[in-house]
């Protein structure tokens, strides 16, 4: 029997964002009609989720329990007590915090600079919460060891992905772990297959179906590197390359240009990803960034110029102290 199409996606305009939303929504043009009516009710009154057990769900979506639980793991949970524990944790959030700002919409002509500052601040907040809520930190500790370890690091991005993977790299070299950034496939791929068992590979993609860093990914799997998706689906094609899928969490309807909210996650992950790495080995972390410092000290204006025992300076000899033998 052929499955009808899915129907249009109905969302009340005035209802919050939620982690659970954005993961039925991203998923919403794949899911079969049957688990479809399951995301519905869940997308109309998410609290049902925590006042009824799995066959009352079921038997409101006109359904299965097990249909309850193929849709718990389509959208990204482990099953139903999954899928409570991050209603609970949202219902809970929106409670407790007051004059929660109205992001269900995108910026008109008309909006004052008020309403956007304001609109930008709860986009970038509430992609940060959701993203923190989805990571599982066992898998973050794993690759930040695994960066500490690496011979190489490749970091693969198009567009603004390519920014936040930018802002990881830019902080891994300065605690002396090596990597490249790689936008350009041509030039990606040329690293990716020299990389090995050694190097870790990690690509960020928002939708986790952009080409070029699958391929790239994909290229630096085959050689036994480990690959890493960071992406906002953890069941995209880019997901399926990764040894370690990164979930962030940002819907783009929620917030125009449609691709901030996915940036600020990603760029969270980032951060994250870089003070995991660097408690590490904190030893190397604090001797190169105090090598990397005392680099850039002259360049400082109005610094303190920072100097090494024996450096004598711009356009003096170093003369190291010699020691005086007294009779």
């Amino acid at each position: 029997m052929t499955e009808t199409a899915p129907p249009p996606l109905e969302v009340d305009d005035d209802a919050p964002a939620t982690a659970v939303g954005n993961r039925i929504r991203a998923r919403w043009d794949e899911l079969p009609a049957a688990t479809l009516r399951v995301a519905q009710v869940v997308l109309d009154e998410p609290r049902l989720v925590l006042e009824l057990r799995i066959d009352e769900l079921a038997e409101r979506a006109g359904t299965s329990p097990a249909t309850v639980t193929r849709f718990c793991r389509q959208i990204g949970y482990p099953g139903y007590v999954a899928l409570r524990m991050s209603v609970a944790t949202e219902v809970g959030r929106s409670s407790a915090l007051p004059g929660a700002v109205d992001i269900g919409r995108a910026f008109g002509p008309d909006d004052t600079a008020e309403e956007v500052r304001s609109a930008l601040l709860a986009g970038a907040t509430r992609s940060m919460q959701q993203t923190a809520d989805s990571l599982d930190l066992v898998l973050l500790r794993r690759v930040a060891e695994a960066l500490v370890a690496s011979r190489h690091v490749d970091l693969y991005g198009v567009g603004s992905s390519a920014l936040a993977a930018e802002a990881l790299a830019t902080r891994l070299y300065r605690i002396g772990v090596a990597c490249n950034v790689w936008s350009e496939v041509h030039a990606g791929l040329t690293s990716a297959v020299v990389q090995d068992e050694r190097c870790v590979a990690i690509g960020y993609s928002h939708t986790g179906r952009t080409a070029e860093t699958i391929q790239m990914l994909r290229a630096a799997a085959e050689t036994g590197a480990l690959a890493v998706a960071i992406t906002n689906d953890p069941t995209s094609p880019l997901a399926g390359v990764a040894a370690i899928v990164i979930q962030t969490s940002a819907f783009e309807q929620f917030l125009q240009p449609d691709d901030l909210a996915a940036y600020y996650s990603q760029v969270y992950v980032s951060d994250l990803l870089y003070v995991l790495t660097a408690q590490v080995d904190f030893a190397r972390t604090s001797r190169h960034l105090a090598a990397s410092a005392l680099a850039v000290s002259p360049h400082r204006a109005g610094g303190v110029v920072a100097r090494l025992p024996g450096d004598a300076g711009p356009g003096r000899p170093n003369r190291t102290p010699r020691r005086r033998n007294h009779a």
